[in-house]
């Protein structure tokens, strides 16, 4: 558990081998909840290789001075990503031009 937003971690490691590697984050709210996007990657077993980028937006919750994870989305493919992007941006357009 973290305290602080910024020490907030997918990293996840299990017998020395870490098996889920956080490439990056962006923090795109801080305060009781807490919403991140990370990009990642998972450590294939049967490749012994770590397998393609990965993308999750995750949301905690602070309870008791500690941020609990609450709910996840991950996105299953860089295509996904790219129309979540498209969409966004078509949308965020409409907004400006009202």
């Amino acid at each position: 558990m973290a305290s602080e937003v910024s020490e907030i971690t997918i990293n996840y490691e299990e017998d020395g081998v870490l098996l889920v590697q956080e490439l990056d984050k962006e923090i795109l709210s801080k305060g009781a909840w807490a919403t991140i996007i990370f990009r990642f990657r998972q450590w294939d077993k049967k490749k012994e290789a770590y397998g393609p980028e990965q993308y999750t937006i995750r949301r905690y919750r602070k309870i008791s001075g500690q941020y609990v994870p609450q709910s996840k989305f991950n996105i299953s493919s860089p295509d996904q990503a790219g129309k979540i992007v498209q969409v966004l941006g078509r949308w965020l357009q409409a907004v400006d031009a009202d």
